[in-house]
């Protein structure tokens, strides 16, 4: 390959089973616009899951420094992954954009990029760049410790089980919101509040949790505001943490976790931090972007101004 056309050039990447196969079977349309616009471009299916980390980093070994993402926030999640454990340049080297498939969209909704093709290939080419924070959360998979970055929102406790639940759908060719929704309400059935201790930029607080959640992004689960106040771009991380709701509690409320009015309710506390680890007796499973990791022990961490992303609009207040 020639790096220095490769520099000039975006590496698509392609989930074809995001948006249960609309990734596969949109591209002929996605790349008409790519091509109609004039975006120079060479592109890359991924095959397995994990296999975008595996294509970005190959890709920038190979010269690419601009890669656009076709798929949810699961892929998108991986590519991010990808950037950060290249060998070949700097993070800040690399710019990276998406073009999202299916109906959640909880990134590219802060940033005005629409599920209309069309529409997120001319935010493409307009090319306006900003600087983004990352994530990174360590956690342990058994007696193994891992790390994993991300670039919207985390969680712990009850939303990583409606994580798993829902992408345990998505593998059997079942997506969208209603299938996260119903996975949530399924979930409540055997669920427990789990005994935890928070520390928060060095600040311990006990509690008996329902769920954390960690935000870099302010959506979510399709539309869920978890961290209705966090930035991108300040270099600090949201953290939302709902105590000891029982079942019909957490149905009442379900309106604020949309609404933006969470941090109203009584029992939620937020925070805004650098650094977030959560300890428990008990396991509490963890995801960040919509992918399920593992268990506490866990740790948040805050990266400034890490990642060079392509966005429409930029976010409101």
């Amino acid at each position: 390959m020639n790096s220095e056309t490769d520099k000039e050039n975006y590496l698509v990447i392609i989930n074809p089973n995001a948006g249960n196969g609309k990734g596969k079977k949109d591209w002929k349309e996605i790349s008409g616009h790519l091509e109609k616009m004039k975006i120079p471009y060479s592109a890359r299916f991924t095959e397995k899951k994990g296999h975008a980390i595996e294509i970005t980093k190959e890709s920038v070994a190979a010269g690419y420094r601009k890669i656009i993402t076709i798929g949810g926030d699961g892929t998108l999640n991986e590519v991010v992954n990808g950037i950060f454990e290249n060998t070949s340049c700097h993070v800040s080297d690399i710019t990276m954009g998406l073009i999202p498939v299916g109906t959640g969209n909880d990134w590219g909704r802060m940033f005005g990029i629409p599920l209309n093709y069309e529409k997120a290939v001319s935010i493409i080419s307009e090319g306006k760049v900003m600087k983004h924070d990352a994530g990174l959360i360590s956690y342990y998979n058994g007696s193994e410790k891992k790390e994993r970055y991300f670039i919207n929102i985390a969680g712990l406790g009850f939303e990583s089980v409606v994580v798993l639940k829902t992408n345990h759908h998505k593998d059997r060719g079942h997506g969208g919101r209603l299938i996260y929704f119903y996975s949530l309400l399924t979930s409540l059935i055997s669920y427990r509040n789990t005994r935890a201790e928070i520390i928060i930029d060095g600040v311990s607080k006990y509690a008996d949790i329902f769920s954390v959640n960690i935000g870099n992004g302010r959506y979510c689960g399709g539309g869920m505001r978890q961290t209705p106040f966090a930035r991108p771009d300040d270099g600090i991380l949201d953290v939302t943490v709902i105590k000891g709701m029982g079942k019909l509690e957490i149905i009442r409320n379900l309106k604020i976790l949309y609404d933006g009015t969470i941090l109203s309710h009584p029992k939620v506390e937020g925070f805004k931090c650098k650094s977030v680890k959560v300890l428990s007796d008990s396991i509490i499973y963890t995801e960040a972007d919509g992918e399920s990791l593992g268990h506490t022990p866990a740790e948040f961490s805050i990266i400034p101004s890490a990642l060079n992303i392509i966005y429409g609009t930029m976010f409101t207040e």
